[in-house]
């Protein structure tokens, strides 16, 4: 009698317990939204990973709380995705997941209302989902809001934050007409200057002309030097801009210099070049020319993290003939090795000696670059297939 009756408290306990803890949905994310949108709640989703330790505190200290669960089951549809499978993955790039846990608060559109983060006291989270179930985040698409014109400077810089890593076209938008917006009479504060700088890339940009009206207010958060810094940037980027020939791909050196050297000096400007020149011809996978920028800004390696030269040395390992080259880029894949060895810079070492005939080396290298792989439980394919060559 007594083990039914333990049996019976300890089913009461089983169905009390899930009837007060948040309730989440088995639902396809497409549903998810296309529910939220049916019913105009916000989902609320808990972005977590399987070996995340504040994700599982959470699950066990705040998403069982009675408060915590009568709030969000009433107001929210709630919903779990461990970031790493499944769903998750596609979800934790259309949203800028890169910290668990995250928790993401979507309107029927799929749009962010709120991104937030962390281990939270139950007291605490409440009052965060309270903020974000406001009536204001519940008046429907952020776009289509915007696009009928609205001006709530709160609306505004909401778009900012939410939207600056997922949707930076549309956050470089709202930036515009909040400053557009912004009274001279009303002066500026810190966060103003983080987000104008923030999405000012071009002299060509409607906010540039209120980062040069308002400098005097600028410059009380940050020194006339670091300004003068940021506005010589700007104009390279434009001056970057017009050096390069569409027709060839090519970036003029002589009208880069001849614009660039009078505004930052002929030091600063050949580092600019030559940046540029890495960026410019690896993204149109130019090597030849990729090649030559390469060995001129990385002339003196000392000057350079290891881990920058590392990056050199694999797209040489990838793309480059010149015996004397990947010389060279065995020299930088050494210094990353130097510092401390992984499979990843093993492996690009162990291919650089490789392509230089060192194959002693190579074969050295290539097993070390799989043992780690192996101990680290990483893909050590890229190995193997090294050290069948050698063979």
């Amino acid at each position: 009698m007594k083990k039914i009756i333990s049996g019976l408290f300890l089913f009461s306990a089983v169905a009390a317990f899930s009837q007060e803890a948040v309730k989440f949905q088995d639902l396809p994310f497409k549903d998810l939204i296309a529910k939220a949108k049916k019913e105009k709640k916000i989902v609320f989703l808990d972005a977590y990973t399987s070996w995340c330790g504040p994700c599982k505190m959470m699950e066990r200290n705040v998403f069982t709380q009675k408060t915590v669960g009568d709030y969000f089951n009433a107001n929210f549809l709630n919903a779990r995705f461990d970031m790493e499978k499944g769903e998750g993955r596609d979800i934790a790039v259309k949203y800028g997941v890169r910290s668990y846990p995250t928790y993401l608060f979507l309107n029927g559109d799929g749009e962010l209302v709120s991104q937030n983060y962390g281990y939270m006291e139950p007291g605490m989270f409440l009052t965060m989902a309270q903020d974000v179930n406001s009536p204001n985040n519940k008046k429907g698409s952020l776009k289509e809001r915007f696009a009928k014109g609205e001006k709530d400077p709160e609306f505004l810089i909401n778009i900012m934050k939410l939207n600056s890593s997922s949707d930076y076209p549309f956050a470089k938008q709202a930036s515009e007409r909040y400053f557009e917006n912004r009274k001279k009479t009303e002066e500026f504060t810190k966060d103003d200057v983080g987000l104008l700088l923030y999405f000012l890339k071009s002299t060509e940009d409607k906010n540039y002309k209120t980062f040069i009206e308002r400098k005097t207010e600028i410059i009380k958060f940050l020194p006339e030097e670091t300004y003068k810094e940021f506005d010589n940037q700007i104009k390279l980027g434009k001056i970057v801009e017009q050096s390069i020939d569409p027709q060839s791909r090519k970036i003029n050196d002589d009208d880069f210099m001849k614009n660039a050297e009078p505004l930052v000096g002929k030091h600063d400007a050949e580092i600019k070049l030559n940046q540029t020149k890495l960026s410019y011809y690896e993204q149109n996978a130019d090597f030849p020319e990729y090649e030559k920028a390469a060995l001129a800004y990385y002339k003196n390696s000392e000057a350079f993290e290891p881990n920058e030269l590392l990056k050199a040395a694999w797209l040489f390992s990838e793309h480059i003939k010149t015996p004397s080259s990947l010389k060279k880029a065995a020299e930088w894949a050494e210094k990353s090795v130097m510092r401390s060895e992984t499979s990843e810079n093993t492996y690009i070492l162990a291919k650089l000696y490789f392509l230089t005939g060192n194959k002693e080396m190579a074969k050295t290298y290539a097993e070390m670059s799989k043992n780690i792989a192996s101990q680290s439980q990483k893909d050590s394919a890229l190995a193997d297939e090294l050290l069948k060559q050698l063979k």
